[in-house]
């Protein structure tokens, strides 16, 4: 992903979320900032059709809607945060390709779990791709979980 991404990013989210959950291009470009090497885009004739943003953190650990990435000193988890794909590209496999590749990058590096919020429906989507709900989050992280305004899962998967 690049800076010169997001103006395609925003049009991407905006087309997948609700207005209640869409993040300014001030937070998404933070997001990018962060952890660089975890923000993906993928690509059709037209530009950017979808895009996921992942980060190093510890299982357990929500990021609130519009928090910042903070990545702890001794990471277990990759937490993605963002997955969306444009209504042009809906139907080719995309997200779940985008998701393997950051999946891989997260066991070449040896972390033991991977980590994300549900939203809008899509806990049967992300199941089929290895994760499974979480509740035992501490009063904080609910929280946290509770920022999104919506209803909203934690979800987590072992990854070796």
């Amino acid at each position: 992903m690049r800076t010169s991404d997001i103006p395609a990013i925003l049009a991407i989210q905006a087309e997948a979320y609700s207005d209640m959950l869409l993040e300014s291009a001030e937070v998404i470009a933070l997001r990018l900032q962060a952890s660089p090497e975890l923000a993906w885009v993928a690509t059709d004739a037209q530009g950017p059709c979808a895009y996921l943003f992942g980060y190093r953190s510890r299982a357990g650990t929500v990021t609130p809607l519009d928090g910042a990435f903070s990545e702890p000193d001794d990471p277990d988890c990759l937490y993605l945060h963002d997955l969306a794909v444009a209504r042009r590209a809906a139907g080719r496999g995309i997200g779940p390709l985008l998701v393997q590749r950051l999946l891989d990058h997260a066991r070449a590096q040896r972390l033991r779990y991977s980590a994300l919020v549900s939203v809008q429906d899509s806990e049967a989507f992300w199941s089929r791709l290895g994760y499974a709900p979480a509740s035992d989050l501490d009063e904080r992280q609910q929280a946290h979980l509770a920022s999104y305004g919506v209803p909203a899962r934690y979800m987590v998967q072992a990854l070796h």
